[in-house]
């Protein structure tokens, strides 16, 4: 139907008879003459009836925006002084010759060009939403980086495998998406919220390197980076170790960047303990483009008066640090009154600071409510430790160790966007050494902080029954800007070393064998090492494209209660179906009213 998309017409095109197809982005009647920009998901063209042609004017001046035309004329240059440097097309138009409506439009309910639409409405209308440019550009970047990843993995001896997308449900990490079986009644599919089990039973099988961009589930509270269904680049290798997946990864990621977004990342990328990202930075996924950092300061608190400080430092789990602002000494008491909610609101009692107002003055030179419970000593090795200058403000969190990291991990983050510090550019790292375990309060046990089958560091092995908190796992994770975009691990191949690990989870062999009888079976025929990584897909595309929410690179994404505008899913099923499925919905029991008394 068309010679060309719009966004190719150029001058080496002049004086040729061109067709092109496309949506009216506009319309405009300059005294007579009719300009239609005409839109295709390559860019716009501008098109031009005059009078002399009769038919196609009076086409031209009927159709309205969103209309589908078909559009055939002679290509020339735009008149001298008329010119669009900002199109690639901006120095040519289509003189029109025959213009043929394939299809009409209703009054959209927002224009393409407008910045400001309701969330709500464009995925409402996401068809509409999906024509607009700037969301185009979205899903042809994330199709660039698909295609970039399959590349380097396919040269690298990859081979693509897919795994079912029905079944079983296991135990740990979020809630499974359940689906009920009609052939075998009171039972349930779950949707994969990973493949790792089947990955590594490839590796067993002998497939050496696997890959696949695979659709993952996860019946999850949402935010804007997470997703009901999302996408991950998923690899396994065989005969492999840390330092092997490390060292594929990052020659794939450099390509990645090169290729989209034409960007030279460093070699090598810098690595960081686990134990290290906490005490220096309170994440474990840190923006290394904010120069701040925490400054520990728990022996210094232990004999001091004052118990906010003195009694976290005295607790085995307790930490005091301290977070240097570089000229933040300007803040005002109302800014720093914000600091403190915020940090409220993440948990906190509240927010110690000290302002440096001269340094050389000593205690003289500093503003803090907290002063006059502090040595000269003390405030002396604080400002020594932290190696502040005047002009400075120091911020100051005590409490547990895991709700200071938390608290001024978060506050690192809001300074560095509020204070205009976050450098540019892309820095990447690699986070190592996890924890194997954390420690669940509600349930009383540990719980596996990636997931049952990652490997523990064989150095820590003897601590796994004694003092399973100390030990590390083989797992590694990709950072780049703040935001995790893969991780992954070595994994268990060794029956023994696998029960052992369910065991100090609590799992017990009945449970095991229930659930993962099929992997424990798998893993006495032979299992090689074998490790590999997930990559985040929409994540990836998110941080290249720019946008805050991955909702904007999916191209019909759920809302944040995990229901579809577009389809107005999930919906509700008749009886019949219900019935042949052996499903009876019964509504939950009625809240009781509050009592008078």
């Amino acid at each position: 139907m068309r010679s060309h998309y719009c966004g190719e017409i150029n001058q080496s095109l002049i004086d040729q008879e061109i067709t092109l197809c496309g949506w009216v982005n506009r319309r405009r009647d300059h005294g007579g003459v009719i300009f239609i920009d005409l839109r295709d998901r390559s860019g716009l063209a501008q098109v031009v009836a005059d009078p002399d042609s009769k038919e196609a004017f009076a086409i031209a001046d009927s159709v309205r925006n969103e209309f589908v035309l078909r559009v055939n004329g002679l290509l020339r240059l735009r008149p001298e002084g008329t010119e669009n440097p900002e199109l690639p097309t901006g120095r040519v138009e289509l003189l029109v010759r025959e213009i043929e409506i394939l299809n009409s439009s209703e009054t959209p309910p927002f224009q393409q060009d407008e910045d400001d639409v309701n969330e709500a409405l464009r995925l409402r209308y996401r068809y509409l939403d999906l024509r607009r440019p700037s969301m185009q550009k979205n899903l042809t970047t994330r199709h660039a980086i698909t295609r970039s990843l399959r590349h380097f993995l396919d040269n690298e001896g990859f081979i693509e495998v897919e795994t079912p997308v029905l079944t079983r449900s296991t135990p740990e990490g979020a809630r499974d998406y359940l689906v009920p079986s009609r052939t075998h009644e009171g039972q349930f599919f779950a949707l994969p919220q990973s493949p790792q089990l089947f990955k590594q039973l490839l590796m067993m099988s002998g497939y050496d390197r696997y890959y696949q961009i695979a659709r993952c589930f996860r019946d999850e509270d949402l935010r804007a980076d997470r997703q009901p269904e999302f996408t991950q680049l998923d690899m396994e290798l065989s005969f492999t170790d840390e330092e092997s997946v490390m060292g594929l990864v990052e020659p794939m990621v450099r390509q990645l960047f090169k290729e989209v977004v034409k960007v030279e990342l460093p070699d090598p990328f810098p690595r960081i303990t686990y134990a290290d990202a906490m005490a220096r930075f309170g994440s474990d996924r840190p923006d290394l483009r904010i120069p701040l950092e925490l400054v520990d300061l728990t022996d210094l608190m232990v004999g001091v008066e004052f118990k906010v400080f003195s009694g976290p430092a005295n607790r085995p789990d307790g930490r005091i640090a301290a977070l240097p602002l570089p000229g933040g000494n300007s803040l005002t008491r109302q800014q720093i009154d914000r600091y403190t909610e915020f940090a409220q609101s993440l948990g906190a009692k509240g927010l110690a600071y000290i302002k440096i107002n001269d340094l050389s003055l000593g205690r003289e030179g500093l503003q803090s409510p907290v002063l006059k419970f502090l040595s000269d000593e003390v405030i002396t090795q604080i400002l020594e430790r932290t190696a502040v200058k005047t002009g400075d403000l120091l911020f100051f969190g005590a409490d547990n160790a895991d709700l200071v990291n938390a608290v001024l991990g978060a506050l690192r983050e809001r300074l560095g966007e509020e204070s205009g510090l976050i450098e540019e550019g892309w820095r990447p790292l690699w986070v190592v050494d996890f924890p194997l375990v954390e420690w669940d309060k509600e349930n009383r046990r540990w719980q596996a902080l990636h997931h049952p089958f990652t490997a523990p560091h064989p150095d820590d092995l003897e601590n796994l029954e004694s003092n399973a908190g100390d030990v590390r796992s083989r797992a590694y994770d990709l950072v780049i800007n703040g935001s995790e975009l893969g991780g992954g691990s070595i994994r268990i191949h060794d029956t023994t070393l696998q029960s052992r690990v369910f065991r100090m989870l609590g799992i017990g062999e009945s449970e095991a064998t229930e659930k993962f009888g099929f992997l424990l079976e798998a893993l006495r025929y032979g299992a090689p090492p074998h490790g590999g990584i997930a990559f985040g897909l929409d994540r990836i595309a998110a941080m290249m494209t720019g946008c805050d929410s991955i909702r904007d690179v999916i191209a019909f994404p759920k809302t944040q209660k995990a229901s579809c505008l577009l389809t107005d899913a999930p919906g509700e099923v008749d009886q019949p179906q219900l019935r042949e499925l052996g499903i009876r919905l019964r509504k939950p029991p009625a809240k009781e009213a509050p009592s008078e008394e």
